[in-house]
């Protein structure tokens, strides 16, 4: 039997391209929750800044999210726990990892652009592991793509059946409202409302006489016809199929508006699935084992500048979690305990004193942990599903400022073991190489560098645009290997051997040349 605290439990990331609004709806769903008083919009409202979710200073300054940042509420009896994800395509290795600690996703989809390319990517992520999704069709107070093509356009592009769940009346400056398919009500369109009050209509069905003051007589004709045409294309909902993470159920609405929110969020807490079971190298894990475990999916250095603190995010998969007890840490075979650990409330961060399976708290880290380790109360495990991808630019790190040098080296350090990019130590002379997927991930380095460890940097670009972690059956040919190809070959964080290429061309006449050798393209090789 499952404990009602799991049960409660519904953790789940919102991901999108960048600007389709995913830190707007993440805003409204904690106004709903009553975690915050007023929402505005990320880059313009000063008048309530405790709470945001975007608060590293480089987000401020650029309006968008790089860092995931965790907030939990309750809402209707539910414990809610939303990551919020980076929508820049230079951080998707940071949300594929925000993605293996939740057990299901809302895809925002900006209804004036439609699918995008780091959409139909973040989507290919959620198959790997299955993952249920919600899509929220955003913006629909502006003028877009009809809805049915919309439809269309993501079943071809993300490859995934769909089933409407609420339907837009109208669209852009003909936008009356959206009508709620799985709670049979109405929800009427009143633009610029920042609180939450807004006239919800209930209706038995749609020949509701009361309808008619407030729907002209076309505009009930189109919904009606529109509504019979969903329900013959669509269907009604598989909740089976959702949670198998072959069918996403849609909702339309605005979020900056805050409309169509409310009935995503009920119906949400309805069907989405709580904390399942993890797969670990070793066994399947359950959620409602007595003991407990969990796995690191992120580490943040300097959340408060004032104190250099390096916060590990850990998310729970079974038992329960205690503040003060001794847990197994598995790859430094130690055990640790937390004093103070972190309960998330966007901005507001609290001691927690116990907490459950879905669950993610914050553990003070003075450097014990790397992503994707493993806490148990002492069977050794390691969870599954924490890929490093293989960077694409490679630029070697320069020190400016010789003073510095230890500022330097443990910065890019606990910068690197967040996540932010990857390090190879490259011989002879310990060069230190930076690996990233995109630029602006060396922008965020050199800043941090700067304003957090008071360090200068500069970054030197180097030819090699592939990367290989390499391994072998027969140790005398791999070590013969790293030493022939020494001016290619880096050290990652683990101490794993990666070897640097220019092109594809090149990696392809190495593997001819060393035919036993192993190529692997990312670090989920053990």
């Amino acid at each position: 039997m499952m404990h009602p605290e799991i049960e409660k439990r519904k953790t789940f990331a919102i991901i999108s391209h960048p600007d389709a609004g995913k830190t707007t709806l993440t805003e409204k769903f904690l106004l709903f929750g009553g975690a915050i008083n007023t929402a505005g919009a990320v880059k313009r409202n000063k008048a309530n800044q405790s709470n945001t979710s975007d608060f590293m200073e480089i987000e401020k300054q650029r309006g968008i999210s790089v860092a995931t940042s965790v907030m939990g509420f309750e809402y209707s009896g539910k414990r809610i726990n939303i990551l919020d994800t980076p929508g820049h395509k230079d951080f998707a290795e940071d949300t594929y990892r925000t993605l293996s600690a939740v057990d299901s996703v809302i895809l925002v989809v900006d209804c004036v652009k439609g699918v995008e390319e780091q959409t139909e990517k973040l989507m290919s992520v959620c198959r790997m592991r299955n993952t249920p999704v919600i899509i929220f069709i955003n913006k629909m107070d502006r003028e877009g793509k009809d809805a049915f093509d919309l439809l269309d356009e993501i079943e071809n592009k993300l490859n995934i059946s769909l089933c409407p769940l609420s339907w837009p009346i109208g669209q852009g400056h003909t936008f009356k409202g959206v009508y709620s398919i799985y709670n049979k009500h109405l929800n009427l369109f009143e633009p610029d409302k920042s609180k939450i009050s807004e006239p919800v209509i209930e209706v038995s069905d749609l020949n509701d006489a009361n309808l008619t003051s407030f729907l002209k007589s076309k505009e009930l004709e189109g919904l009606k016809g529109d509504l019979e045409l969903v329900h013959g294309v669509y269907g009604d909902l598989d909740k089976n199929m959702y949670r198998e993470g072959l069918l996403a159920p849609v909702f339309f609405g605005s979020a900056i508006n805050n409309f169509g929110i409310k009935e995503l969020l009920d119906t949400f807490i309805n069907i989405a699935p709580s904390p399942k079971g993890r797969e670990a190298e070793q066994r399947e894990v359950a959620a409602e084992e007595k003991n407990f475990s969990g796995f690191v999916f992120k580490i943040h250095a300097n959340l408060d500048p004032k104190h250099r603190d390096r916060i590990a995010f850990l998310r729970i998969c079974s038992g329960k979690f205690e503040r003060n007890k001794f847990y197994y840490h598995t790859r430094q075979d130690k055990k640790l305990k937390f004093s103070n650990p972190m309960d998330f409330m966007a901005n507001e961060k609290s001691i927690v004193e116990e907490a459950w399976p879905g669950d993610v708290v914050g553990l003070y880290d003075s450097g014990n942990f790397k992503i994707g380790d493993t806490l148990t109360e002492g069977e050794k495990l390691q969870f599954k599903g924490i890929p490093s991808f293989s960077p694409e630019i490679f630029k070697e790190l320069e020190n400016r400022d010789p003073l510095k040098t230890k500022q330097l080296e443990k910065g890019i350090q606990q910068l690197t073991e967040e996540g932010v990019a990857q390090l190879f130590v490259m011989q002879p002379g310990n060069r230190k190489v930076v690996g990233a997927v995109g630029e602006l991930q060396f922008e965020v380095i050199t800043f941090r560098l700067e304003h957090e460890y008071g360090a200068k940097a500069a970054f030197r670009m180097l030819s090699y645009t592939r990367s290989n972690w390499v391994t072998s059956k027969d140790k005398t040919k791999l070590a013969e290997f790293l030493k022939r190809k020494q001016q290619h070959i880096g050290e990652d964080k683990d101490g794993n051997p990666v070897y640097l290429a220019d092109n594809e061309f090149m990696i392809n006449m190495t593997m001819r040349d060393y035919p036993d050798i192993e190529f692997h393209k990312t670090s989920e090789f053990k």
